[in-house]
């Protein structure tokens, strides 16, 4: 019994260190490096197109850039045409690559002549690691 006490205890203290080691390397929340909101108005007559170039551009830069953060657009109910986006990014040259994505291009091409007004608001977040859930 004496020769699987000392055995048992390395095997514990290797299990302990184990844990303790991946702890130690779990992966932190990144803190987006760019935050801002873009306040849009949109033509109330071209809104449904705005919408799905909208929809297809978040979805794609979520998918495929791993730079960009977030994208929430959300739209005010008693002014429908009215929108405004919270745009995090991990870092300003993420911002950079994602405005020169085709997807992006698209978008902003695709919606010239329905924007109305824009104004970019660049932020500082109160908590810059917490996470949308």
């Amino acid at each position: 019994m004496r020769f699987f006490n000392p055995i048992l205890k390395a095997v514990l203290l290797l299990g302990v260190a184990t844990v303790a080691i991946s702890w130690s390397f779990k992966p932190q929340p990144q803190k987006p490096q760019k935050v801002r909101l873009s306040r849009i108005v949109v033509d109330s007559t071209r809104l449904v197109s705005y919408k799905a170039l909208l929809k297809e551009e978040i979805e794609a830069s979520m998918r495929k850039e791993p730079g960009v953060l977030s994208l929430y657009a959300v739209f005010e109910r008693k002014k429908p045409n009215h929108l405004t986006i919270l745009e995090a990014y991990a870092s300003e040259a993420a911002y950079q690559a994602h405005v020169k994505t085709p997807h992006f291009l698209k978008y902003k091409n695709g919606t010239l002549g329905m924007v109305q007004e824009l104004e970019l608001i660049d932020t500082d977040p109160l908590i810059p690691e917490l996470k949308i859930k």
